[in-house]
């Protein structure tokens, strides 16, 4: 049977899709019938207050928890079943996930570490430099991408927080995603790391479909081009910011309960 062309351009336009996913932990349930659909190409924000499901939502998608229900396509293709590293192989990379950032190696040599595992290898710390300087000219780039280039032989140990969760941000392009997935990408930043962090994640964009979950409103709402509230584990509003930010039902989810 032929696909309906309207069809396939709907698949095509959206990267990652959810039908009636929900988790539950000895009859809890943390995630309850959640549809979820990330544009190609977009900045998709999930918030929430406190307990609303985000993090379980996150480690559902990025395959590091097992929906009891549901399923989950990225690119078309049935993920609900795939481990974490075969998803990663597809395209859709969690940052942070893979702690690439070894605190005694420079920039250059984590993000190095980082290529070696993209293209198969093992992190073969004992080989010769010479085998290892291949990767050099891609890993250059990429620090130029996060804004880092000047700190290439900096040991990681020594950079500011900012430029750590840059660092880690490039081991993560490393990998080669189509889509990224951000879990509380400002967490513990002040505003110049902030300001410098978003207007990174903001010029990535440009390549990557990006969702994060995210704390700070203002970058939320300075960032997402469609933002998913959840609250007590299901899809509460969703859309713009100038729309979820008036919709008194998300005001009342908030009211009493810390902003994040």
């Amino acid at each position: 049977m032929k696909a309906d062309r309207g069809d396939v351009e709907l698949a095509n336009e959206f990267i990652l899709e959810t039908s009636g996913l929900t988790k539950e932990f000895a009859g809890f349930v943390a995630v309850s019938d959640v549809n979820l659909r990330v544009r190609r190409g977009s900045i998709h924000a999930l918030i929430g207050p406190n307990g609303a499901g985000k993090t379980t939502c996150f480690n559902l998608l990025t395959k590091f928890l097992s929906p009891s229900q549901g399923q989950i396509h990225y690119n078309g293709q049935d993920i609900t079943n795939m481990k974490p590293a075969d998803v990663a192989r597809l395209g859709l990379v969690r940052s942070f996930q893979i702690s690439a950032v070894f605190p005694h190696l420079t920039s250059l040599e984590n993000v190095r570490v980082a290529l070696q595992r993209q293209h198969g290898n093992s992190f073969d710390f004992w080989r010769s430099k010479s085998v290892l300087d291949r990767f050099n000219d891609r890993a250059l780039e990429l620090l130029n991408d996060v804004g880092l280039s000047e700190f290439a032989n900096t040991p990681a140990g020594e950079m500011a927080y900012g430029r750590k969760r840059a660092l880690e941000i490039a081991t993560t392009l490393a990998l080669d995603p189509e889509m990224m997935l951000l879990d509380e990408p400002m967490a513990g930043m002040g505003h110049e790391d902030i300001d410098k962090i978003a207007a990174l994640i903001k010029r990535i964009s440009a390549k990557y479909t990006i969702l994060m979950v995210e704390h700070n409103l203002s970058v939320v709402a300075n960032l997402s081009d469609i933002i998913t509230v959840l609250t007590r584990g299901q899809v509460l509003a969703e859309g713009d910011y100038a729309t979820v930010s008036k919709d008194p039902r998300v005001k009342e989810a908030y009211m009493g309960a810390g902003h994040e």
